[in-house]
């Protein structure tokens, strides 16, 4: 297990849709252990394979404890609305406002070759639509209402306004 280099908005390997995987081997097991450490060292609750430059279409998420890994997912069903900030690994120390839903379904196969259904609201919803991006090519900046802000500035306005 390693902690791996998370590449930043400007690299192509953002920009690129990603190839399905075919077989669960030792290598992809590796890749997802990796995926699951550089998440954790950088305090996400996601990581997609391209944000560290491999170009398969697998996600980690751990909002709350529960990590899931999603190979091949496919987003099912959305409902809902939220809009809040939302910001990136890929894109440090910024945020924006991004309206996304507030309940998404997605299918996915698991380090075991079985294929599952995940179901979430809220922040566990908004992670899965935004790590499935990533598979895609779709950055977060890319749906930003209004102005990508410095996290620092974001919490200035914020203590302002209590």
């Amino acid at each position: 297990m390693a902690v791996r280099e998370i590449r930043t908005l400007g690299e192509d390997c953002l920009r690129k849709t990603c190839k399905e995987v075919k077989e669960i081997n030792e290598r992809i097991i590796t890749l997802v252990d990796d995926m699951f450490d550089t998440m954790y060292e950088a305090n996400g609750v996601g990581l997609a394979a391209p944000q560290i430059g491999i170009l398969k279409r697998i996600v980690v998420i751990d909002t709350d404890g529960n990590p899931y890994v999603l190979i091949n997912p496919k987003i099912l069903e959305v409902s809902g609305e939220q809009r809040g900030y939302e910001g990136c690994l890929s894109v440090p120390g910024k945020s924006g406002i991004v309206t996304r839903p507030n309940y998404a379904k997605v299918e996915a196969t698991n380090l075991d070759g079985e294929t599952y259904i995940l179901e979430g609201e809220g922040l566990l919803a908004r992670a899965i639509c935004h790590e499935c991006d990533h598979l895609d090519g779709v950055i977060y900046v890319d749906k930003v209402e209004g102005e990508v802000l410095d996290n620092q500035l974001l919490e200035e306005m914020m203590a302002e306004e209590e």
